[in-house]
């Protein structure tokens, strides 16, 4: 019994004695207890999580200059959220600034407030859960000790917002931790655990919830020690040591996201390089670098494609229904879409033709869960939850099926054929086809109604972008359904309409092809890979080819080309005479690459002799964005920020530019047009500008 109380008491929050109903603050709450310790919580009125906006960092210089003068025997600093201690700024006060000096005075502001918290004459301690991010470390930062609980996650995400810690953190980081430690955190936004942070000397001590009122009375009498930074921190520190790392670190983060693109993580070598070894011009200058960083179009862009995030996530509508998935088709696409549903929670089972895919897809799973959980029991239970069924009996319990055998029409229908009587009440049928219009399988369903496209994109564990695709016999009931599902995996949903292609592969199709007739015309593959990547694309369309695979490139050009005709290039015969000799790409360890441990080697054979030009970026990328128009027009996507967030999403499409609608629209949508015009003039049809142009916006 009394480790069911410890379990319970886990999970109640320790904040402190009581406050009153009205205290005098909006979004804190200040109370003292019979040690004469002060607790202030952090609770953002009408806000699940807290955020540092420019009203509660005015609110918190006011109930730091009334602490100045209570003087009480210490400062207890903690989040009254569940969600955790603070999930950083607020990203809302950053969108479309376009002038440094405002974003300059704000931030000036804000730090002086933080230094104010940094300055208390009394001991501070910030008791920390969940998450604590961004500017919420940057105020756990400035107390004097820090309390993890077990559990809580530590980062500097802000990299991936164009930008670099802008309240302190740069300096107050760098000091604290081994910089180098310190920098590679904050250049790659990745978070720590609780432990690793206790290693760090990034937090004090790590404890349950149950004895927080203890580890606090320890703080703030003296009994809990903080950590003190280590001689090699300030050896480190030195300029002839940041002299030497900087350039290193430099050359890394410039392999990692080019500073063309990416200037964040430049910025903030060159803040380090400079003023690492002292703390005030370090302060000093952080100030300046991110309000410079905060109007560049990458920052502008990133925090774009944040919201687009977030609009995606409120699409996935909550409460999902669905317990247990099954899944038909054990391959590449369907072992990794069970080993995916099994790791958020769900009873998976999992059948298939022959016992080896099922066994190869569990394998995968295992090395999934290796590199996504941090804890062997957590491991075991989502394999647990990953069950065998060559004899496919789960399609009978499921709550949705979701069928991923290979792209062929009479296939899926004979499929559908035997599972349907065998489905019951209230499932739901769903299709992991990339290409193969609803229309088409739901013929022969007694109730078509119940089907659905569910496309996943490869790597599932990495693109987060789940296609639900409808058709005009769809249950809208069952579609929002199946969009809480996506929610429910931690995915993102695009809503489209059945149409060949759907919205992803109808848009990536022709910066494929496009490629292969770049071949035909004796470019270099590394030239233009190269002109993608110049671009921003994460990886390039030959390389990408390959990845994807031969067979199934040309299998989708052909069917989009049965449909679209001469908008898209024919597919060359050398291709299909590849296809034909087995060399399909990393599948086969051979295709356009020679594939080694699932990576291109680009190293075989003369460098290209010619770089990439202008005309061969705008030949692969503009048709994207042509495409985008398209499916606009077509009404295949509902808006044109779903579109840009698909693309991101499941494509990798360059993050900075905002997607391919959004660059069209910083570009100016009569220069992408005539710079189509005047490729179709040299190249043919496939670049006619579509007629969405005449009204996009």
């Amino acid at each position: 019994m009394d480790r069911v109380m410890d379990v319970l008491g886990d999970r109640v929050l320790e904040l402190g004695p009581k406050p009153l109903a009205n205290g005098p603050y909006r979004h804190f709450r200040l109370t003292r207890d019979a040690d004469g310790i002060a607790w202030l919580l952090f609770d953002r009125e009408g806000a699940g999580a807290n955020t540092l906006a420019s009203e509660l960092i005015e609110e918190l210089d006011a109930v730091l200059a009334a602490l100045e003068s209570q003087r009480p025997a210490g400062l207890v600093i903690r989040s009254a959220k569940k969600s955790g201690f603070i999930a950083g700024a607020d990203v809302n006060e950053f969108r479309g600034v376009t002038d440094p000096q405002p974003v300059a005075t704000a931030i000036g502001r804000a730090h002086a407030v933080i230094d104010r918290l940094a300055g208390l004459r009394l001991p501070t301690v910030a008791v920390i859960h969940g998450f604590c991010l961004g500017g919420g470390l940057e105020v756990a930062l400035a107390c004097q000790v820090r309390i993890a609980i077990d559990g809580a996650r530590f980062g500097f995400p802000e990299v991936m917002l164009g930008l670099h810690p802008g309240l302190g953190g740069t300096a107050r980081f760098t000091r604290l931790v081994n910089p180098t430690e310190a920098m590679r955190l904050m250049l790659t936004g990745k978070t720590i655990d609780a432990r690793k942070a206790k290693s760090l000397g990034l937090v004090d001590a790590v404890t349950q919830e149950r004895h927080v009122r203890p580890a606090v009375k320890d703080a703030v009498f003296g009994h809990l020690k903080p950590a003190r930074p280590a001689l090699l921190n300030r050896v480190l520190n030195s300029s002839p040591v940041r002299g030497l790392l900087a350039p290193r670190m430099r050359a890394e983060a410039e392999k990692a996201a080019p500073s063309e693109h990416y200037p964040a993580p430049s910025a903030l070598i060159a803040l380090w390089e400079k003023h690492g070894g002292d703390k005030a011009a370090m302060l000093a200058a952080e100030q300046a670098s991110f309000a410079q960083l905060m109007v560049t179009p990458t920052a502008q862009n990133l925090i774009r494609v944040f919201f687009l995030r977030e609009q995606m996530k409120r699409v996935a509508a909550s409460g999902s229904a669905i317990g247990h998935v099954h899944v038909i088709g054990a391959g590449a696409m369907g072992g990794d879409i069970a080993a995916w549903c099994a790791s958020q929670g769900l009873r998976v089972t999992l059948s298939d033709m022959k016992p080896e895919p099922i066994a190869g897809a569990i394998k995968r799973a295992a090395d999934l869960y290796g590199k996504i959980m941090r804890k062997p029991a957590e491991i075991r239970d989502a394999l647990d939850r990953l069950v065998p069924d060559l004899d496919g009996f789960g399609a009978g319990q499921a709550d949705l099926i979701i069928e991923a055998v290979p792209e062929q029409l009479e296939l899926k229908q004979k499929l559908y054929a035997g599972i349907e009587p065998k489905m019951k009440a209230g499932a739901i049928l769903a299709t992991n086809t990339s290409s193969i219009p609803l229309q088409d399988l739901r013929a022969g369903l007694h109730r078509p109604e119940r089907l659905v496209g569910l496309h996943f994109f490869n790597p599932v564990s990495r693109l987060q972008l789940v296609e639900v695709v409808s058709h005009d016999a769809s249950d809208p009931q069952i579609l929002r359904q199946v969009l809480a599902f996506v929610g429910a995996i931690d995915r993102l949903p695009l809503p489209v309409k059945s149409s060949p292609g759907f919205l992803v592969n109808r848009a990536l199709t022709p910066y494929m092809l496009e490629a292969m007739l770049m071949l035909d015309e004796k470019i270099d593959k590394r030239t233009i890979d190269a002109a993608a990547e110049k671009f921003g694309m994460p990886v390039g369309p030959v390389e990408l080819a390959d990845q994807v695979g031969l067979d199934i490139c040309l299998a989708v050009g052909d069917m989009l080309r049965a449909t679209f005709g001469d908008l898209l290039p024919e597919a060359p015969a050398w291709l299909r005479d590849k296809v034909a000799s087995g060399d399909l790409g990393r599948k086969t360890g051979r295709g356009f690459y020679v594939w080694k441990d699932g990576k291109a080697d680009k190293t075989s054979g003369s460098p290209p002799t010619a770089p990439p030009t202008e005309e061969m970026i705008d030949r692969l990328i503009l048709p994207m964005s042509n495409v985008c128009v398209a499916c606009l027009r077509e009404g295949i996507v509902d808006h044109a920020d779903g579109v840009d967030g698909a693309m991101i999403f499941g494509t990798g499409y360059a993050p900075f530019r905002g997607g391919p609608l959004n660059y069209a629209r910083s570009r100016g949508p009569e220069n992408v047009v005539a710079a189509l015009r005047a490729l179709a003039a040299k190249f043919g049809g496939r670049f006619t500008p579509d007629a969405g142009w005449d009204s996009f916006k």
